[in-house]
């Protein structure tokens, strides 16, 4: 997964003391787009050094020793071999290396975070940055805003030696994933999953078991992997408007997703494997 990078480390504690130095990696976003130079499988960010950077920005994180900033600003034309890039394009097109693609997954939450609350969402006045804290603190009336994770769900419904596996309405990829949504307010992870499975296909599930988790920072999200076996019934009845294609699929036809970043990658290939909790 996105996550898996032994053995590097990707160091998240806030240090707002600390400042950048002229071989300290700079994050910049215009827009959903992020500087990156390289090349595939090779691609890094620029250093401050190499940027006409006016201010200290931001800190974020250090991935081993190399500490990350946040600025804003356009460099277009003085970046050098640097270039604005998607997330996507980082995934699909210059492919990692993985480190680098979880330091600009989660340098994308984070930036996101801080650009939607420059404001205070009470009272209007501008934000500030906490002191001791990774937070923002609005000065007039004392509103503490914190970074925000989105619970969501992927759910691998089962059938004996079958797997549900689904394309989604809303993207032209030709791989398969499984059942996912987002946690509705006042609903557990749990009573999330049995939702979402009715929601989308029509099944009732039973057995529920819990896999493991992922940061998933394009979306905000942390995602919650869970197995279920199909209660009753098996016959598939679509929401046409989450999904486009929804099928049962035997453990040996299972074929995976290009890469193996995601969490659903991982829980198809455990069931392929025959490894699932059971």
């Amino acid at each position: 997964m996105i996550q898996d990078i032994y053995p590097h480390k990707l160091h998240n504690e806030y240090h707002p003391d600390q400042s950048p130095r002229p071989d300290d990696a700079i994050i910049c976003f215009v827009g959903n787009k992020i500087l990156v130079g390289g090349k595939e499988n090779a691609f890094t960010f620029p250093h401050r050094s190499e940027l006409p950077v006016v201010s200290d920005g931001t800190y974020l994180f250090s991935l081993d020793r190399q500490a990350f900033y946040l600025v804003d600003g356009d460099f277009t034309g003085h970046s050098g071999s640097y270039r604005y890039h998607t997330l996507r394009d980082l995934r699909w097109h210059l492919k990692g290396p993985r480190e680098n693609l979880y330091a600009a997954y989660t340098a994308y939450h984070l930036t996101t975070w801080y650009r939607e609350n420059r404001f205070c969402g009470s009272c209007g006045q501008a934000t500030v940055h906490a002191a001791a804290e990774r937070a923002l603190h609005c000065p007039a009336c004392g509103r503490v805003i914190y970074p925000r994770l989105n619970p969501a769900v992927i759910v691998g419904v089962t059938d004996g030696n079958r797997i549900l596996m689904t394309k989604y309405a809303n993207r032209d990829v030709s791989f398969y994933a499984l059942i996912a949504g987002f946690t509705e307010i006042g609903e557990s992870m749990e009573e999330c999953v049995a939702r979402e499975v009715m929601e989308e296909v029509g099944l009732k599930v039973k057995n529920l078991r819990y896999y493991k988790s992922q940061p998933w920072g394009s979306a905000d999200d942390i995602l919650l992997g869970f197995y279920c076996d199909a209660d009753g019934a098996t016959d598939i009845r679509l929401d046409e408007k989450e999904l486009r294609e929804a099928v049962w699929v035997e453990r040996d036809a299972i074929e995976g997703q290009p890469d193996n970043l995601s969490l659903t990658n991982e829980m198809m290939m455990v069931f392929k494997a025959g490894r699932e909790p059971r």
